[in-house]
């Protein structure tokens, strides 16, 4: 594919939606490109401000805890999946406001509460912190949410 093609095509693609280094790096690849062509259309999305690792990771780690609901630890495995640097990984997660993220794991333990059916006071417990840690809080987090609970 010729420099006239690729340039546009990934403009149009990482104009879609944000998008890391490694997502770009990886399409780029799945077109037919070699490393160092690669490297070269990275380099100029950086330049031109289609790619900002940064504001990549911040509106990630945002999404994903609003819509989804995720926790820290699985958002930050996520972007780690994406090789995000350190610096970006920490500046994203620190965008989150700890009053919300609390809010928000009372909604997953409230919302986990209601779809299962167990009578027994301590297994159900049980399912409710392994429920909210498989979506990423912070087990002590989670086990002083529920502690507070009885």
């Amino acid at each position: 594919m010729s420099d006239s093609k690729v340039i546009p095509k990934a403009r149009k693609y990482c104009a879609y939606q944000e998008r890391s280094q490694q997502e770009l790096r990886d399409k780029l690849y799945s077109w037919g490109l070699h490393r160092k062509e690669v490297e070269e259309v990275i380099v100029k999305m950086i330049e031109e401000g289609f790619i900002n690792e940064e504001r990549f990771a911040i509106a990630f780690a945002g999404g994903k805890f609003r819509m989804k609901r995720w926790g820290k630890i699985k958002i930050k495995q996520a972007l780690k999946k994406k090789k995000v640097s350190d610096y970006c990984l920490r500046k994203a997660l620190s965008q989150i406001d700890s009053s919300d993220y609390s809010k928000a794991l009372e909604k997953v333990l409230k919302d986990y509460s209601k779809k299962i059916s167990e009578k027994n006071p301590l297994r159900k417990k049980y399912r409710l912190a392994q429920h909210a840690i498989s979506k990423g809080y912070e087990p002590e987090m989670v086990w002083e949410m529920l502690r507070w609970e009885d």
